[in-house]
């Protein structure tokens, strides 16, 4: 049953707000900029949405909040939250309602006012670890390229070549929140905040909204936009704290992204783009190598002398990712759009020629939910 998932939804539109200059506008507010622009993205109207999949760390029930906003009548709703990987995971839940006909037009959708707000953190988790005051969430993070670095020889310089990678796409990205030029040497020697993570090995705060409208496959080409089809999904997780993470350097995107990637019937070597969630340098390097796109171990090497970077032979983060565009608490939906983006061929200077095929990975919590999703144009089908 899980395999029929594959190409049964696709995406047919998607909106993004801008990441700065939205002082003064609550979430809620940020959420339905991005939510009128999906909907004139796909050329529908605002009720035939019938399916919401929204999750923040504000409320507490956001998807009725989400349908009053509105003014909808869902007939399925789902605000399962996992972290910063739940709207990869939406997208999965999105795509079996719709499959199952539990909905037929499904919004997913975020808003954040993290950087010009109250930032709100996630609930305070009392647990076992707090007698050692870690500084949450880099402090986890920091432990995982700590054990990376001793078990592998990875390098800050490794993990700084990530973030410049990041930011050389930025600067293609004209909506990217940091696009000035950035060099190892100012990675290497920003402010420590966590050893061995410095500042700029670290995520933006930003505002930000997305939001993404999806349908059942056989009703993709009656919209506007080139759809863009799911192909495959797979979502796991091993631990919730990190002193219960099983192995520093192997996430669950491990298995994850396997389940994705045989779900849609291709492998890593076939992947035109990926999308990652980079909320610090070492997801990254831990996600290529977990997902299959190098050995373990390899990844510090991998994303060196610029081959994640434009002109690389591996695209990643296309966008400039958490680390230089966007990443307003949860960043998830980000890196989906950008891979729908990318396989429209609406990306401008940092357009991947010829893509075809997307793997996105989203993380939530401390390494622990990890989402991984494979997009496909109709060439792939």
């Amino acid at each position: 049953m899980v395999a029929s998932l594959r190409g049964s939804a696709a995406v047919v539109g998607v909106g993004l707000t801008e990441f700065t200059g939205l002082p003064g506008m609550n979430h809620m507010e940020i959420m339905a900029r991005a939510v009128e622009r999906a909907i004139l993205d796909a050329g529908i109207q605002k009720n035939e949405i019938d399916g919401i999949f929204s999750a923040n760390f504000v409320e507490l029930l956001t998807p009725l909040t989400v349908a009053e906003y509105f003014g909808l009548n869902p007939t399925y709703m789902d605000g399962t939250n996992t972290g910063g990987s739940v709207f990869v995971n939406s997208m999965q839940s999105a795509a079996a309602a719709l499959h199952l006909g539990l909905c037929n037009v499904a919004l997913i959708c975020y808003g954040s006012n993290s950087a010009t707000g109250p930032f709100t953190h996630p609930p305070a988790m009392h647990t076992v670890e707090d007698i050692y005051k870690p500084r949450n969430p880099i402090t986890p993070y920091a432990l995982a390229a700590a054990r990376h670095m001793h078990e592998y020889g990875t390098t800050k310089e490794q993990l700084a070549e990530v973030a410049v990678s990041a930011r050389k796409w930025a600067q293609l990205n004209p909506a990217a929140t940091m696009r000035d030029p950035l060099t190892v040497e100012d990675v290497m020697t920003a402010r420590m905040i966590v050893d061995p993570l410095g500042l700029l090995d670290c995520c933006l705060v930003s505002d930000g909204g997305a939001a993404m409208i999806m349908v059942r496959s056989d009703r993709a080409k009656d919209f506007p936009k080139k759809p863009v089809y799911m192909l495959g999904v797979g979502s796991r997780t091993d631990h919730n704290l990190i002193s219960a993470m099983p192995n520093l350097c192997v996430t669950p995107a491990k298995a994850a992204a396997a389940a994705a990637f045989a779900m849609a019937g291709v492998t890593p070597a076939d992947i035109d783009v990926v999308e990652l969630y980079d909320a610090f340098t070492i997801n990254t390097i831990l996600f290529l190598e977990d997902m299959g796109f190098c050995q373990k171990g390899e990844g510090g090497h991998f994303v060196s002398n610029g081959n994640i970077a434009p002109g690389g032979s591996l695209p990643v983060n296309t966008n400039g990712g958490g680390l230089s565009c966007v990443h307003p608490g949860m960043y998830g939906m980000f890196l989906m759009i950008e891979a729908v983006q990318q396989l429209r061929g609406e990306c401008g200077e940092r357009q991947v020629d010829g893509a075809k095929l997307a793997a996105c990975n989203g993380n939530g919590g401390f390494l622990a939910s990890q989402v991984t999703a494979i997009f496909g144009t109709e060439d792939t089908l």
